[in-house]
């Protein structure tokens, strides 16, 4: 039975092996963070990460490094910049995001031109936009893992006074809590997760997976801590079906797949009666 579902090789092969072990470690990530991307409604700020990581990943191949380099440095860039404009009210949240989106996007396809006239690179526009996860490198995991424990651990450190800030940032404010800090400390670690998600599924699509099993596990139970484990199984979940799937159909991004399997549980989780979700 096992074998009618999947192709031959399939358990066996590197790529998908590496492919596998990365994308675990990144939908960890983004689930984790992804749970408080959609409580603090910043959701527009991850997808303007995403979209700016496509200017890093395209300089990244011009300079002849690998495109994670690139995606964590102009998103943590980005992310900086976004603070430093005014991201903490939501006016400025959108006015921030918007600028330094517009100018990321341009800059994205004046390099993405470049990529295609001086670098010899098969497919690089497609990896840095929409992934590719078997033409990762075995290089790339421990680099992943190092800033995806970076990323939880912020998490950690911060789980409680972030949460009393994404909730109330005025009560957080009258009890002394450093907010900004606080906002600032989380906007690296999304910029962070976005750039790990990058990886896995482009540039463009990255918000998929940080957003879709958060707000699919909030819709599931209203207690954060659940949310967390549950966004995270959520997207191993998507991410590892999405791969076996690409595998099985010869040459069908694997990005296409793990979108469309979040899009379809997070509709499946809307359509559950109220009083079926977890408290």
């Amino acid at each position: 039975m096992l074998g009618a579902i999947v192709e031959p090789g399939f358990f066996t092969s590197s790529p998908v092996q590496l492919a596998a072990e990365v994308g675990a470690v990144v939908a960890i990530v983004a689930g984790c963070v992804g749970v408080f991307t959609v409580i603090r409604g910043q959701s527009f700020a991850g997808e303007a990460l995403g979209d700016i990581g496509a200017t890093g990943g395209s300089s990244a191949y011009l300079a002849g490094v690998g495109p994670l380099w690139g995606f964590m440095a102009m998103s943590v860039t980005a992310a900086a910049i976004m603070e430093l404009i005014g991201i903490q009210r939501p006016r400025g949240r959108d006015v921030a995001t918007g600028i330094v989106l517009g100018a990321g996007f341009g800059l994205a396809a004046l390099l993405l031109y470049l990529d295609s006239i001086y670098d010899n690179t098969t497919g690089a526009t497609v990896t840095i936009l929409f992934g590719s996860p078997f033409a990762l490198s075995p290089s790339v995991l421990p680099l992943v893992a190092v800033l995806g424990a970076l990323a939880l651990g912020l998490i950690a450190l911060l789980y409680r006074p972030l949460l009393l800030v994404s909730l109330s940032p005025e009560l957080a404010a009258a009890r002394g809590l450093p907010v900004r800090l606080i906002g600032a400390l989380y906007l690296l670690a999304l910029a962070l997760a976005v750039a790990l998600s990058a990886v896995t599924i482009g540039a463009i699509l990255s918000t998929a997976l940080l957003v879709g099993p958060a707000a699919t596990a909030l819709q599931l139970t209203r207690r954060p801590g659940r949310a967390i484990v549950a966004a995270g199984m959520l997207g191993v979940g998507a991410v590892w079906l999405g791969i076996l799937l690409a595998y099985d159909s010869h040459g069908w991004p694997v990005s296409f797949f793990v979108v469309t399997l979040v899009l379809i549980a997070y509709i499946a989780s809307r359509a559950l009666p109220s009083r079926g979700r977890g408290r």
